[in-house]
């Protein structure tokens, strides 16, 4: 049996049993909530193997139904022998998703910036007075935010997590989440990037007697921001490693943002898939064939 569950922005989801799902990638991208045209080459390849990358590395237990180097083989028919699916599919154990991101910042920016302006905390962490935007956090936070179907995910206290999760729960996901942070922030600081922030997945196996395993994507350019250290400054406008210049372009082009969006130009498809490469390649020291 092979049904498509869901087709979201970036991701296609397949149920192949009663446990287990295929999760294949694309190269779509999307901003500002819509799904953009035309599509980034070898956009979802990329996010594929930085998150491959990052399961084989960490020691916590990721959501594959193989190891990471023989996921191709684990793959069902048409997923395994499909061209267009060759990279960017793997075979997952079937979680019940706990729904919350588990996000950790060591950077002050994006919504926690906006945040601290406003109460000088973050999700009810009290910060000292005087930080600057982009400013590096007295040390990393736990942050997490409800998932949201449509539109943005929206930051929540950690009483709110407890509340809704209980007390035991809770602290596994940040502890945990904590833990995955600091062995990646390490790991790319060695290599020339900062992690900024990054957000986790988890889900709970249910055929499993509810172990606990990380999901979906793992500190890609998606769900992370990167910025190269030798370019780090106390600064408003810091390139990160994602999908910045097609947002720069969606910013200045005039697009009202309720209408149809415009379609990207080459320069700015090129110029987008050249930063995945560059953050790929520096994240794992490998060469993008």
């Amino acid at each position: 049996m092979t049904k498509l569950l869901r087709s979201g922005k970036v991701r296609d989801i397949y149920e192949v049993s009663d446990t287990e799902l295929v999760i294949v990638t694309t190269d779509r991208i999307s901003a500002f909530d819509r799904v953009l045209k035309p599509e980034v080459p070898d956009r979802g390849r990329i996010l594929q193997a930085v998150s491959l990358f990052w399961a084989d590395k960490l020691d916590v237990q990721y959501h594959l139904a193989s190891r990471p180097g023989e996921i191709d083989d684990a793959l069902p028919e048409p997923f395994k022998s499909d061209p267009a699916f060759k990279g960017r599919s793997m075979l997952v154990e079937k979680a019940e998703v706990i729904p919350f991101e588990c996000v950790v910042r060591s950077f002050l920016c994006g919504s926690a910036w906006k945040d601290y302006q406003k109460t000088g905390a973050i999700c009810g962490i009290k910060l000292p007075p005087g930080l600057k935007q982009n400013m590096p956090l007295p040390k990393p936070i736990f942050t997490p935010a409800t998932k949201a179907e449509t539109g943005h995910d929206e930051n929540v206290s950690y009483e709110t997590l407890e509340k809704v999760l209980g007390i035991e729960l809770a602290s596994w996901l940040e502890a945990t989440s904590l833990e995955i942070f600091e062995i990646g922030a390490k790991h790319c600081w060695e290599r020339g990037l900062i992690l900024a922030d990054t957000k986790f997945e988890f889900g709970l196996l249910k055929h499993m007697g509810d172990e606990r395993v990380l999901i979906d994507e793992v500190m890609t350019p998606d769900s992370s921001r990167y910025w190269p250290v030798d370019k780090y400054w106390l600064s408003t406008s810091i390139r990160s490693f994602d999908k910045q210049f097609v947002r720069d372009y969606l910013e200045k082009s005039g697009w009202d943002k309720e209408s149809d969006p415009p379609t990207l130009p080459a320069r700015v498809i090129d110029k987008t898939r050249f930063k995945y490469i560059e953050a790929y390649e520096r994240i794992t020291e490998k060469v993008w064939e």
